[in-house]
C-alpha cells in the first residue's frame, strides 16, 4: 500500500503551514482553566474526552514540538513540558494524552529519516493530526512478518495511551527472525487496526489507554522508523528520557493541582480545630507546618525537573553527535526529578485530606482524583529502579543503562 506515504507527502506539499500560537503557555493555561470546570465530572464518567481533545487540537498546541522547518512552532522541550505540567494541574488525563502525542513526534525526530520527518511532521501540521501510542515495549504480543515492500502486523498492544480518537499511531512489533522489535507508524483507520476503548483503571480514566488490535495490517517499509535489530544510538535512546520527563511533569502538575485545591479549601472553607484556639484554620501553626512540608516536597522537584528539561534540550539539539556519556547524564538528571515528582504527587494527593477535613471528601468535589491519578500513573515503571540507578551513580559514577524506561 505505497499510497500511505505518498498521501502524506501530497498533503504536506499542497497545504500552507498553519499559523503558530503566539504564547503557547498562555494557551495551555486557558485550556487548563476550561478543563478544570468539568474535570471532576469527567473523571467520574471516564471514557473518551472527544470535546476536550478537539479543543487541544484547535488550540494549535499539537504542533508545539515540531521544528519550524516542518511548519511547527519549534518550541523547546522546556516549553512542551511546562505545557504538560500546566494542563496536568487541572486534568492529568488530558495532559497525559497531550504529552504522549508529543512523545510520538519525538520518536519521529529521533528515529525517522529526513524524508519521514518531512512527510509525517509536515502532515501533522497541515492536517492537525493527533498521535496515539501503541508502542508498549514490554508487550510483545504484536508480531511483524516480513513481506516484499514491508511487513504484516498481527496481535494486540496494551496500554495504548491516546489511541482512541487518534489519527496516527506509533507501533512496535516483534520480528521473530531478527529476535528484535521494529518501530513504525500507521494511520489509526488503516484496514485491520481496531482500537478497543476498554481502559478501566481507577485513575487516569480519560487517557484512552486500552488495547489496540492488529489483524493482517500492512506496514510499508516507508513507514518503518526503526528496523528490527537496528543498533540504537545515544541519540535514538533519548526517547525514553522524553517519556520520563513527560511523566515527571505530569506528576508535578498533579501535585500542584492537589496543593492548590487544598490551599483554596483551607483559606476559604476550612473550620479551625476546636483545640487550636485560632479564629481561622490558616492561623493554626500545625496547618502552617504541614503546608511548609508540602512546599518542601514540591519546590526541589520543580527545580530538578526544570534542570533536567534544560539538559534534555541541550542534548536533543546535538543530534547524532550526542555521546553515550552525555546521554547518561541526562538519564541521571531525569531519574532524580522523577523520583521527587513521584513522591510529591502521591504524598500531597493523599495528605491534603488531613488539612481539608471530612467535608472535603464529598464526591462532588472529586479531590480524590489527584491521588488516584498519581497512583495509577506512577506504576508505569517502579520507582525503586530509578533509586537503584541513582545509587549506582552516586557510589560508582555508573550511568544508567539505556532502556525504554531509563
Amino acid at each position: 500500500m505505497p499510497s500511505l506515504s505518498s498521501a502524506v507527502q501530497a498533503t504536506a506539499d499542497a497545504t500552507p503551514a498553519a499559523t503558530a500560537p503566539q504564547d503557547p503557555l498562555a494557551l495551555a493555561a486557558e485550556l487548563a482553566a476550561q478543563f478544570a470546570l468539568t474535570a471532576a465530572e469527567r473523571d467520574r464518567a471516564g471514557g473518551h474526552a472527544a470535546h476536550e481533545r478537539d479543543l487541544i487540537r484547535a488550540s494549535g498546541l499539537l504542533t508545539l514540538s515540531i521544528p519550524s522547518a516542518f511548519g511547527g512552532q519549534g518550541a523547546s522541550w522546556q516549553t512542551v513540558l511546562a505545557a504538560v505540567r500546566t494542563l496536568a494541574a487541572s486534568d492529568s488525563a488530558l495532559a497525559h494524552v497531550f504529552g504522549f502525542h508529543h512523545l510520538q513526534l519525538a520518536g519521529i525526530l529521533l528515529y525517522g529519516t529526513a524524508v519521514q520527518q518531512r512527510n509525517l511532521l509536515g502532515a501533522t501540521v497541515q492536517q492537525g493530526l493527533f498521535w496515539g501510542n501503541a508502542l508498549n515495549p514490554l508487550d510483545k504480543r504484536t508480531a511483524a512478518r516480513a513481506i516484499p515492500g514491508g511487513f504484516v502486523l498481527d496481535g494486540v498492544k496494551s496500554f495504548s495511551s491516546g489511541s482512541v480518537g487518534s489519527d496516527w499511531l506509533t507501533v512496535s512489533a516483534w520480528v521473530e527472525e531478527a529476535g528484535a522489535a521494529l518501530i513504525g507508524v500507521l494511520p489509526t483507520d488503516q484496514v485491520g487496526v481496531r482500537v478497543e476503548a476498554d481502559w478501566d483503571a481507577f485513575g487516569q480514566r480519560q487517557t484512552d489507554s486500552g488495547n489496540v488490535h492488529f489483524d493482517g495490517v500492512y506496514l510499508p517499509s516507508a513507514l518503518v522508523l526503526q528496523a528490527p535489530g537496528q543498533t540504537p544510538t545515544p541519540q535514538s535512546t533519548l526517547r525514553s528520557q522524553v517519556a520520563q520527563l513527560i511523566m515527571t511533569n505530569l506528576y508535578l502538575g498533579i501535585a500542584e493541582g492537589a496543593f492548590g485545591a487544598a490551599r483554596t479549601w483551607t483559606l476559604d472553607h476550612a473550620r479551625p480545630w476546636f483545640a487550636s484556639s485560632v479564629g481561622q484554620s490558616s492561623d493554626d501553626p500545625f496547618v502552617q507546618h504541614r503546608y511548609g512540608e508540602f512546599w518542601l516536597k514540591l519546590r526541589p522537584a520543580l527545580l530538578l525537573a526544570d534542570e533536567a528539561a534544560r539538559l534534555l534540550d541541550a542534548t536533543f539539539d546535538q543530534g547524532a553527535a550526542l555521546s553515550a556519556q552525555e546521554r547518561g547524564e541526562v538519564a541521571v538528571s531525569v531519574a532524580a526529578a522523577k523520583v521527587l515528582a513521584h513522591r510529591a504527587a502521591l504524598d500531597i494527593g493523599s495528605e491534603m485530606f488531613e488539612l481539608t477535613g471530612a467535608r472535603s471528601t464529598s464526591n462532588r468535589f472529586g479531590f480524590d482524583r489527584y491521588w488516584r491519578n498519581a497512583r495509577v500513573h506512577t506504576l508505569h515503571d517502579p520507582v525503586d529502579y530509578k533509586l537503584r540507578d541513582l545509587g549506582r551513580y552516586a557510589l560508582e559514577g555508573r550511568l544508567p543503562e539505556p532502556t525504554p524506561y531509563s
